[in-house]
């Protein structure tokens, strides 16, 4: 096996900006999602999983480990994103497993019960739910904050995963495992992401709150709280002056691969993570986080 020096990965990105949501193919470097590298060891053998917001970036990386564990994805994209879905609904079907694209506004509510109930029907049942899917958009002050920005970043990082997670619970196997991207953000917030920070401490306590409600039934709800990661998020809703030093604040000085993260969601997918639950797992480059 050969060591890999944690300082050294993609090049750093040169400032660019793209219209949100942004594609994959806009991004340079290219985001490395695991392709050429992930391999899986069958840990997640017949389970079925729905990612929300699969079709790049963190999701795209989460599915494609999944799907070389074992497990059968469903994962949901906005219109916008159809190419991007296409190319994460390939690396499943890649990698042997049934692939399941599910395009939705997930601020709608019965687009989150819609999702769910698709992912039943048509994979046979629901083990792991991951809610990715997040807005944001960066902002000069929070006087430049609209009621309409406002809105947008709750609906789709908290409202989504609170509804998605009550469609989810009846259709929960004991031993089914619910997992929530938060961020640094939640804990170290920057001021140009107020909104985005404000929803990612919300899911940080509705991860703590949900577990101790659904040990009982067996369901273990972890959250996983990425530093800075390189997905079209980034220069589709950060300034190029942002984009060009983005990642330099953390000891390893570069943002974090998506590959680097899906190792997390599958740990706590798995039987591997069966006496955790109300956690969150820090994957920073050695950013620290309070407490």
């Amino acid at each position: 096996m050969s060591l890999t020096d944690p300082r050294r990965g993609a090049p750093a990105p040169d400032a660019q900006q793209i219209e949100h949501p942004g594609r994959t193919d806009q991004l340079d470097p290219t985001p490395d999602h695991g392709e050429h590298s992930y391999q899986g060891s069958g840990k997640l053998t017949g389970c079925r999983a729905l990612v929300t917001g699969g079709d790049s970036g963190i999701g795209r990386a989460v599915s494609l480990a999944f799907a070389r564990e074992g497990a059968d994805v469903a994962f949901t994209h906005l219109a916008d994103e159809r190419s991007d879905a296409g190319a994460t609904t390939e690396l499943v079907e890649a990698a042997g497993r049934t692939a399941l694209p599910i395009e939705a506004d997930l601020r709608d509510r019965s687009a989150c019960t819609d999702a769910v109930d698709r992912t039943v029907r048509e994979l046979g049942g629901l083990d792991v739910v991951v809610c990715n899917a997040a807005y944001q958009m960066a902002l000069e002050s929070i006087a430049d904050l609209t009621e309409e920005q406002l809105r947008r970043t709750f609906e789709t990082n908290v409202f989504h995963t609170v509804w998605t997670i009550q469609a989810a619970l009846d259709h929960l196997r004991p031993g089914a495992s619910i997992i929530v991207t938060s961020s640094i953000q939640a804990t170290s917030p920057s001021p140009y992401l107020f909104d985005y920070a404000a929803t990612k401490g919300a899911l940080t306590n509705i991860v703590k709150s949900a577990a101790q409600e659904f040990a009982d039934r067996g369901i273990r709800v972890n959250a996983v709280a990425p530093g800075p990661v390189w997905t079209p998020l980034i220069p589709a809703t950060m300034p190029p002056g942002k984009v060009d030093d983005f990642g330099e604040n953390t000891p390893f000085g570069r943002p974090a691969q998506p590959a680097e993260l899906a190792p997390a969601y599958v740990f706590l997918a798995s039987n591997d993570s069966t006496y955790i639950t109300g956690e969150s797992i820090a994957v920073t480059g050695g950013r620290l986080t309070p407490g």
